[in-house]
C-alpha cells in the first residue's frame, strides 16, 4: 500500500502523528503543495518557510527517500498524485485558520469521494480547539480559566520516527528554487540567515540549552530584552520543526524537578494555544474586533507616522531599537513587541491591522493566531484585553527592563562612537532606497510621550468600551 504525507507546517520526523500514520501502512511518498495559502505568506515567514523546506527535503533525502513538490489547488495535486502512485490514502497534521480549515474541508471532501483515504491528525497543539470548553459548553475568552482548564489535563505521549518505507519509483517533482520562496526580501535575507535556527536538530538543541541553562531564570528575567533566557522555540513551532507536545513535556518535566521559571514557561506554551482557541471559534481574529462596540473606534488609517514606525526612525529609542531587531533577526522579544504595538496603536492612534500586517510580513516567526490575538490584546479590543487606558511608556519600560541601555545599544547605532555589530546590521537589511547610515543623526521623537498618551486616553474615553 501506497500512502501519501501530505507536509504542510510539519517540518520533523518525529512526533508527527500524520507521517506515523502513513508509514504504518506501506510505502510513504512525502508531498508539499505550493498553494494560495502558501504563496500569500509575507515576505520573511515565506522566506524562513522556503529554508526549512529545503532542509527537511535534505534530511529525507539523506534516508534515501524524496519529497514532491507540487504547485496548484491541493484538491486537484492530491488527487492527481493518488492517481499517479495508486495511493489509497492521504495523511496530514491539522491546521486551524480560516484558509486552511476551508481547504482542508474541501480535500477531504474530494478525497473521499474518489474512494481515498483521508485522515488528519493533531500534530500543531497539545489542546485541539473543540476540547476545550466552558462549563455551560462556550469557549474561553480570558487566558487564566483556559490555563486552569488545561493545566490538569494530560498531554499524549511523544510518537518516535518511524522506519518508513519509499516507494520504488517516484512522480515527477518541480524544483524548490522556481519557487522564488525568499524572492521578496532581498538584501535583507543575508543579514537575517545567520541568525536563524533551521531544522527540527536545531529545534531539539534549542530545547535542550533552554531548560539546561535558562529554565530556572525564565519568570525572573523573561522581559528583559537583553538577557539570555527566552527559548526562541517560536521560529520552530511555526514551522513543525519541534512539536508543541515535546516542549510542553520538557518543561513539565523541569516543573516537577523544582525549576523555578518553568511553569511560567508552561503557561507562555499555552497562551499559543489560547490564541488558536479563540482563531478556530472566531476565524475572523485577524480582521475584525473582537470586543463589540470598537469598530466605531476611529483609528488612523495609513500615515507619515507608521512608516516611520515601521522602519525604526520613530525618535523613541526602545520602539525604534524593537523594530530594528526584527529587520536584522526576524524576531522581536515579547516584551518590545508589546511596547511597539502599543506606541503604534495608542500614542500614535493607528488601525491595530497596521501593525498586524507589518508583522506578518516581518516576522520569520509569524504565527496567524497569536500574530492577531496579541495585537488585539495590546490596542484594547482584544479577548482578555489589556485595559485600554494601559499605555506603555517605551522611555518607562526602558528604565526598568533595560536599565543599563545594553539592548538600546544593541539595535540602535546612531550617536555611537563604536556602534554594536548588530546595530550596524540595520542598515545592511533596509532598502537601499531609504539612503539611511549609521552616520545620520538620530531622529526627534514623531510624538512627545505625554502627549501621545492624554490623546490616546481622550479616544479612548470617547469610545466608553
Amino acid at each position: 500500500m501506497t500512502s501519501i504525507w501530505w507536509i504542510r507546517r510539519d517540518f520533523r520526523l518525529s512526533d508527527n502523528p500524520a507521517l506515523v500514520a502513513a508509514a504504518a501502512l506501506g510505502a510513504v511518498v512525502p508531498v508539499f503543495i505550493f498553494d494560495d495559502t502558501v504563496a500569500d505568506l509575507g515576505a520573511a515567514p515565506k522566506w524562513r518557510m522556503g529554508l526549512g523546506l529545503a532542509h527537511l527535503i535534505a534530511r529525507i533525502e539523506a534516508l534515501g527517500g524524496r519529497v514532491v513538490l507540487r504547485s496548484g489547488a491541493a484538491s486537484e495535486v492530491l488527487l492527481q498524485l493518488a492517481d499517479e502512485l495508486g495511493a489509497e490514502g492521504v495523511y496530514w497534521n491539522r491546521l486551524y485558520d480560516k484558509a486552511a480549515i476551508a481547504r482542508d474541508t474541501a480535500v477531504k471532501s474530494a478525497l473521499k469521494t474518489a474512494g481515498i483515504q483521508a485522515q488528519s491528525s493533531n500534530g500543531h497543539l497539545c489542546f485541539e480547539p473543540w476540547t476545550v470548553e466552558t462549563k455551560t459548553g462556550g469557549y474561553y475568552k480570558v487566558y487564566t480559566p483556559f490555563w486552569n482548564t488545561v493545566r490538569a489535563r494530560s498531554v499524549a505521549d511523544l510518537l518516535p520516527a518511524p522506519d518508513v518505507i519509499w516507494p520504488q519509483d517516484w512522480p515527477k517533482s518541480e524544483a524548490l528554487v522556481d519557487w522564488q520562496m525568499g524572492g521578496k526580501m532581498q538584501r535583507g535575507a543575508a543579514v537575517v540567515l545567520p541568525h536563524c535556527h533551521i531544522g527540527e536538530a536545531a529545534a531539539l538543541a534549542r530545547l535542550d540549552a533552554f531548560i539546561e541553562r535558562h529554565v530556572e531564570a525564565y519568570k525572573a528575567k523573561r522581559d528583559f530584552p537583553a538577557e539570555p533566557v527566552c527559548s526562541g522555540l517560536s521560529e520552530n513551532l511555526t514551522y513543525g520543526e519541534i512539536s508543541p507536545r515535546r516542549i510542553w513535556h520538557a518543561g513539565w518535566h523541569a516543573m516537577e524537578a523544582g525549576a523555578a521559571g518553568a511553569e511560567h514557561f508552561l503557561k507562555e506554551l499555552v497562551w499559543r494555544e489560547f490564541a488558536y482557541h479563540l482563531l478556530y471559534r472566531e476565524p475572523d481574529l485577524a480582521h475584525r474586533n473582537h470586543r463589540e462596540g470598537w469598530d466605531e473606534f476611529d483609528w488612523r488609517g495609513e500615515n507619515d507616522d507608521a512608516e516611520a514606525w515601521r522602519r525604526g526612525r520613530t525618535g523613541v529609542r526602545f520602539v525604534d531599537a524593537a523594530m530594528r531587531e526584527m529587520y536584522v533577526t526576524g524576531v522581536m522579544h515579547n516584551r518590545a513587541r508589546m511596547i511597539v504595538a502599543s506606541f503604534l496603536t495608542k500614542h500614535l492612534l493607528t488601525d491595530w491591522r497596521i501593525g498586524r500586517a507589518w508583522f506578518e510580513d516581518s516576522l520569520i516567526d509569524w504565527d496567524p493566531a497569536a500574530n492577531a490575538m496579541g495585537w488585539q490584546w495590546v490596542a484594547g479590543c482584544g479577548p482578555d484585553a489589556a485595559p485600554y487606558f494601559r499605555v506603555f511608556n517605551p522611555d518607562g519600560q526602558a528604565e526598568k527592563f533595560d536599565a543599563d541601555g545594553a539592548y538600546l545599544r544593541a539595535w540602535i547605532a546612531e550617536g555611537e562612537a563604536e556602534p554594536s555589530e548588530t546595530a550596524l546590521s540595520y542598515f545592511a537589511a533596509v532598502p537601499k532606497s531609504w539612503g539611511l547610515s549609521h552616520q545620520d543623526r538620530y531622529p526627534e521623537p514623531i510624538i512627545g510621550l505625554k502627549e501621545g498618551r492624554v490623546r490616546a486616553l481622550a479616544a479612548y474615553a470617547r469610545l466608553k468600551p
